[in-house]
């Protein structure tokens, strides 16, 4: 009783461990969306659209906006509630019987615990608990992945909005090319070949600033599914240019060591092959018995003095030897050790 009740949900679920992961790595916190903050956080997002969006905004409200990313991050609830209830015990059976005839009457009671459960508790809670550093790792990552996806359409809209600004003026120069070369035709200065090359220039650079301007609505599109934006948030407005590229490029040492240190699908794949080695003795362990019951019974009889006693149940391994469940288990263990 003194075990199951030290098990209880954390204050924040899990998000803390998730944001210093991730204020670690891209420099940012992230935060799981409430009633409470809803209000705060839309006037928090209305702020940075209201100038030019650059790109640590973008990510920024991605974090704060984005919905796939809130689903990922409610998943912590899911593991911290199977973590909490690994460590619980299951809860008592009671039992209650009469019998009466010929006048007799006859009453059995009992109250029973699960034996199995309480001796597997600690193995069972150590499995959680690493199921739920895992999924505090996988949503680590999907923060990340999220805001480098945030800054690759960020770059992609930006650029493709100067590209357009650019072809425009091409085509302006190239319009007014076209209507000198028909006025050098009509005075006879011009070839017709010469007047045509420059009137098909002009229609090859108003085709093109077309194309710019449709990749320029898809990557602002893409953009605004990320930052999770609608209605009239989708008029925010980005910088004309493109930043400036870095003075030198950051140290580029130990690549290949820091990667598998630090790279969190690595720790994800290690800690997945700990879990799964722990259910798989777990599976050992519970294979020929997976059911133990202990309790307390009293029997009451007409005329006679009450009888005490306990009661054992026991799940007898005839039929399920638990053969396929412990293959299961080493199989997935396999899986796990060589991803590849």
């Amino acid at each position: 009783m003194l075990l199951s009740g030290c098990a209880s949900f954390s204050s924040d679920g899990g998000i803390g461990d998730v944001s210093a992961l991730t204020s670690e790595r891209i420099g940012q916190p992230v935060q799981q969306a409430s009633l409470d903050r809803s209000d705060t956080n839309r006037q928090a997002v209305r702020d940075m659209l209201a100038k030019p969006l650059d790109v640590d905004s973008a990510v920024r409200i991605a974090l704060l906006n984005n919905r796939g990313l809130q689903a990922s991050l409610a998943e912590l609830g899911v593991a911290e509630a199977d973590l909490v209830q690994a460590g619980r015990l299951h809860n008592p059976g009671f039992s209650f019987g009469r019998l009466s005839g010929g006048g007799d009457a006859e009453i059995d009671r009992g109250i029973f615990f699960d034996l199995a459960g309480l001796l597997t508790m600690p193995m069972r809670s150590r499995i959680e608990s690493g199921r739920f550093e895992q999924a505090k790792l996988q949503a680590a990552t999907d923060v990340i992945t999220l805001a480098a996806d945030v800054r690759r359409v960020w770059f992609d809209a930006v650029a493709s909005e100067q590209r357009a600004q650019l072809m425009e003026r091409t085509k302006e120069a190239a319009e007014a090319g076209a209507e000198l070369a028909q006025q050098m035709r009509q005075v006879g200065n011009w070839n017709r070949r010469d007047a045509a090359r420059e009137q098909m220039f002009h229609a090859e650079a108003a085709a093109q600033l077309a194309r710019d301007r449709q990749t320029a609505v898809t990557a602002r599109e893409r953009l605004m599914r990320l930052l999770g934006l609608w209605q009239s948030d989708t008029a925010f407005t980005l910088p004309d240019r493109l930043p400036e590229l870095p003075v030198q490029l950051p140290p580029m040492n130990d690549l290949e060591a820091r990667a598998m240190t630090q790279r969190l699908d690595v720790q994800i794949a290690k800690r997945n092959a700990a879990a799964t080695a722990d259910a798989l003795g777990l599976t050992k362990a519970t294979r020929f018995i997976n059911v133990l019951d202990a309790g307390y019974i009293n029997k009451s009889e007409t005329g006679r003095s009450r009888s005490n006693g306990y009661e054992v149940s026991i799940e007898l391994p005839l039929f399920d030897w638990g053969e396929a469940r412990t293959r299961d288990g080493r199989d997935s263990c396999k899986i796990c050790q060589n991803p590849t």
